[in-house]
Formats: C-alpha cells, structure tokens, sequence
C-alpha cells in the first residue's frame, strides 16, 4: 500500500505543477482532496492490512501525503493568483504621468509604503481612518485603559514622561490605544476605526526593537460583537493584505485592556506561523471609560507594529536598516 500511496501523491503533485489556472485548481481541490480522490480511497483499504504495524505505517504515509498535496495545492493556488493579478492590474492600468520622463522626485519610504496599504485595506473592509495627539496625559495613555497608577501591566511600557503638569501626567503615548478612548467619546457608535500612529518607548534599540515606532490598532463597537466577528476579521485582513494562500489563528493571552485577549499569528503557504499582533473583546471598564454602557454595546479592537509588517514583508534582517537613510538601500523599496 506505502507504493501506491506514493504514487497517488507524484500524480497528484504532477497534476497540480501542470495547473495553468485558477479554475483547474479548484477542479483538482476537488478531485485530488475530495471523498472521491485516489488517496481518499486508499483510506479504505486500510481495514484489510493485516497487522498493526502495517496500518500504522500506511496510515502516517497516507496523512503525510494528503497534508503535502494539500500545501502544494495551495502554493500553486497563490502563484496563479499572482499572475492573474498581475495581468488584470496590466490591462487595466492607466498611464496618469503628466509629463512625459518628468524627474522623480523619490518615493514613499518602507514604513510610509506599509502605513498606506494597511489603511487601503481596512479601508476597503469598511473601516474610516482615526487619528490622535503622541503627547498624551496619562489616564488616557493608561487609566482609560484599564491601567490604574498600580496595576504591574504599566511595567510592560517603557515610558517617556514629558515635563508639562503634574510629574508623570503627560506621556509620549506608547502605543496607539489611547485613539480608541477619544473615538469612543466622540463617535456615536457603531464604530468601525483604525488608529496608524507613531509611538514611542523608552527602551534600547537592536535588531528588531525601536524607540519610535509606529503601530497600527482597530477598534469596532456595536451590539451583539463576539469572539467570532474579531476572528472573522482578523482573518478577512489576512487574506486581503497577504493573499489567499495565507490564514491566521488566536492563542490565548493577556491585555489589560481586552477581555478575553489572544494573540494572533498568520500562517504563510509554507506552513510556517509567524506571531503578528494581539487582540481581544473590549473591557468592560474600557467601554464606560469611552463614555459607553457595555450592557448596551460590546466590541473587540486588535494593533500591531507597522515597521514589523515592512521587516517581514521585505525580508529586512535589521529594523534599524530602515532608518539610517542609506540611499542603497532606500532604493530597493
């Protein structure tokens, strides 16, 4: 059985390479994964082997064969994608240059190029677009946010305090949270906000940590919000910013701000998981801080760092690369 279970798996994956479109992906979905598929119907002649161990063995040869059908499928279903993309975006582009080999006067840097595909993509999943001040006073950088003067969560922000007012009244906020406090006390819900900012945290610079950096948060409050809309759109964006071979998970955690809280990974076409923001339902304490009943509404909000979807989208080993203003390697974004 081991041999044809092999053989049903280099046909598959020949089958798959051989694709040249979308539509016949989603035939050999069907025919190389379905009930009715080569491997499937190898399941059934498990019962007759005769001994455990040959079950055993067939049997993990035979999973291992679906999961490898599986990712090529999905690779090759990315790829094509790709393509058809590529040539819808080059039939119906539109030439807007008003002059014709006018000079270039540079481009967006890494940072701002992510900053602005964020935004469009929310945007296109129906958010508007918040802003707020990065000199913030502490109860809304942290009270409002379900952070009192003793509450150990303040320990997790390295913060730069700012010499106006009471001492330790006046921040540079360090994260974007506090835009989700002003939103709640000045749009009447429901509300459908993203909040890109900078931030700052008083911390020491490497390979993957900033003093400034910049985040981008979501915020949606309306009656009947669970667990399952954040996961639904938490997996919307992915497929939206990363493409359709992508998916994300929640893991469990801890914010003093959301409850219950997770963290949420994406997985890319090649299986691996990579860890990209957290998220969670609105606190109660967060929603009557925001000016709101939370027997009346319910909500989830969901930030990540903006400088680490440019890192990963790029491939840049060292984030501090992005702000050292080299030309050659500005350049290559």
């Amino acid at each position: 059985m081991i041999s044809e279970i092999t053989a049903a798996r280099t046909a598959a994956e020949q089958s798959i390479a051989a694709a040249s479109s979308l539509d016949e992906i989603r035939v050999l979905d069907t025919d190389l994964l379905g009930k009715k598929s080569p491997l499937a119907l190898l399941k059934t002649g498990l019962g007759k082997l005769t001994t455990v161990d040959e079950k055993k063995a067939a049997g993990q040869a035979l999973n291992e064969a679906m999961l490898a059908v599986e990712e090529v499928l999905n690779a090759r279903r990315a790829l094509l994608g790709r393509a058809e993309r590529d040539v819808q975006l080059a039939a119906e582009a539109l030439d807007l240059t008003e002059h014709f080999n006018a000079p270039s006067r540079g481009k967006a840097h890494i940072v701002t190029q992510a900053w602005q595909r964020l935004e469009d993509v929310f945007v296109g999943l129906g958010f508007q677009v918040a802003e707020g001040p990065e000199v913030e006073t502490d109860w809304y950088n942290f009270e409002a946010l379900n952070m009192p003067p003793s509450h150990p969560a303040r320990s997790m922000h390295d913060t730069f305090y700012v010499d106006h007012g009471q001492p330790g009244s006046t921040v540079l906020r360090t994260h974007t949270s506090p835009v989700q406090i002003r939103v709640m006390q000045n749009v009447a819900p429901p509300i459908y906000m993203i909040m890109p900012g900078r931030v700052f945290r008083n911390e020491t610079t490497d390979a993957t940590h900033l003093a400034v950096f910049h985040q981008i948060e979501g915020l949606v409050i309306d009656r009947g919000i669970t667990l399952a809309d954040l996961a639904g759109t938490i997996e919307a964006f992915t497929q939206a910013f990363f493409g359709p071979g992508f998916t994300s998970r929640l893991r469990p955690s801890y914010f003093p701000f959301t409850e219950p809280s997770a963290e949420f990974d994406i997985r890319t076409p090649k299986g691996d998981w990579l860890e990209l923001g957290g998220c969670g339902m609105v606190h109660p304490n967060v929603l009557r801080a925001g000016g709101l009943d939370p027997e009346e509404w319910s909500g989830f909000a969901f930030g990540f760092g903006i400088d680490r979807m440019a890192k990963e989208r790029h491939g840049v080993g060292d984030v501090r690369e992005m702000y050292t203003n080299d030309i050659r390697f500005i350049e290559q974004f």
